[in-house]
């Protein structure tokens, strides 16, 4: 009896609005304790995921995100963009796409991309004449593109879980991530040429003065990416490259971040990754309990009844880590339900590089799905508009990102194809 009431009390407590990590912290202590276990093994659990130097990219890729963040490296990089791409049909959404995703990998799914290019990319588009709807879709989903690519923080976090090399799952994300972009973009150039859009004359004046402001962040891609593919930095070093890159830039070079500012940003960026740490470190302690007492093998019987095959597994799957998304964020998802489907998913011959990548993909989608991605309340308050509203204007960027997931899924080489060239 005392048990149900127990479970019914941390059940209240998460409805009514109890902290995430307080949730998973009361299942682990009570789980260990009607187990008979000692409670010190909660402490042992977050002293060995501490003690993880993978860790250490978390913090320095954060910091490095909420620097360009503040700074006016958004601004440079959307007229750069602009400036090459502009002409081509839909070239301003297609810009918006690449640009959101590509700073959604250095900040991971926060919302600071929608915060940081919401106040340039919205308004660019409504004077380009694109439509409202449209508009905020584009922003509001390119804020949750990017966990693909290298150096997304949710990449290395499924890394660290699996025990799987973080190089093989930035590698892994590259192509993946690609098509989502793609598909996006290729969605952007059909809505572009039905509406008959405006599009920016091609000047090469333009192109070298935006060249020019911003030569001192375009080598950072080239620097990081590329020496994490290239084999010359493990990803603690790219980070490392990384944030001491962006201090010096915006701090020293363009000054536009103050050392008092400075403060601020590393304030605010560290609490974000305090946020993920403590929320990973109960989750872990909690998942590890479920595993000790066997559930993935109880799952996995009961699963084996009912799906006798690896194509309606991964359906099921798929359907699963679609609802998942919308009820919990990407880092509780990470670290509670990965520990669990990994076992199931490897008795389905899933290969787990390729289950990281669908985990991800389809957590993309959730952050943009009610009742509770994040990303359609961050645009909300962003943009002044109804949940409502921005949830209608998500749906068709959303069915084309739920058409390329499919794909990743049952198209394994995808994933693989690039890892599987590297190591021969």
């Amino acid at each position: 009896m005392i048990n149900v009431l127990v479970i019914v009390a941390i059940v209240i407590c998460l409805f009514l609005g109890a902290p995430v990590f307080c949730i998973f912290a009361a299942a682990a202590l009570w789980g260990w304790h009607m187990d008979g276990t000692s409670l010190s093994v909660v402490g042992t659990d977050f002293y060995r995921l501490s003690s993880n130097f993978v860790l250490i990219t978390i913090p320095m890729f954060t910091f490095s995100g909420y620097l360009l963040g503040e700074s006016n490296a958004p601004h440079r990089l959307v007229q750069l963009s602009r400036a090459f791409f502009g002409w081509i049909p839909g070239g301003l959404a297609i810009v918006s796409v690449v640009i959101c995703s590509l700073f959604t990998a250095f900040t991971g799914a926060t919302g600071v991309t929608i915060v940081a290019l919401g106040a340039l990319l919205f308004p660019a588009l409504l004077q380009d004449k694109y439509n409202e709807n449209f508009s905020l879709g584009l922003v509001t989903t390119g804020g949750s593109l990017g966990l693909l690519f290298a150096p997304s923080v949710p990449l290395i976090i499924y890394g660290v879980i699996t025990e799987t090399p973080i190089f093989d799952m930035f590698i892994a994300g590259a192509l993946p991530g690609i098509l989502m972009v793609l598909v996006l973009c290729i969605f952007c150039v059909i809505i572009a040429g039905r509406t008959r859009v405006e599009r920016s004359p091609l000047r090469w004046r333009a192109m070298a003065e935006a060249l020019w402001e911003a030569k001192w962040e375009l080598p950072l891609p080239v620097i990081v990416l590329g020496g994490i593919y290239g084999g010359i930095f493990a990803a603690s070093e790219a980070a490392a490259v990384t944030a001491f890159w962006v201090l010096i830039v915006e701090v020293l070079i363009y000054r536009e971040i103050s050392f008092s500012q400075l403060k601020q940003v590393v304030r605010d960026s560290m609490v974000m990754v305090g946020g993920i740490l403590i929320i990973m470190s109960a989750a872990m302690a909690s998942t590890n309990y479920l595993i000790d007492v066997d559930v993935p093998s109880i799952i996995f019987n009961f699963i084996q009844h009912f799906v006798s095959t690896k194509i309606l597994f991964l359906i099921l799957l798929n359907v699963f880590l679609f609802v998942l998304g919308m009820l919990l964020d990407i880092f509780s998802a990470l670290v509670v339900v990965v520990p669990l489907i990994t076992p199931i998913a490897q008795e389905y011959g899933i290969n787990n590089i390729h289950l990281g990548i669908i985990f991800l993909a389809n957590m993309q989608i959730g952050y943009l799905t009610p009742p509770l991605g994040m990303g359609l309340f961050i645009s909300s308050y962003r943009f002044d508009k109804g949940i409502l509203k921005i949830t209608i204007a998500c749906l068709p960027f959303i069915l084309m990102l739920i058409a390329s997931v499919l794909v990743i899924t049952y198209w394994p080489d995808l994933s693989l194809f690039l890892v599987r060239m590297v190591h021969g």
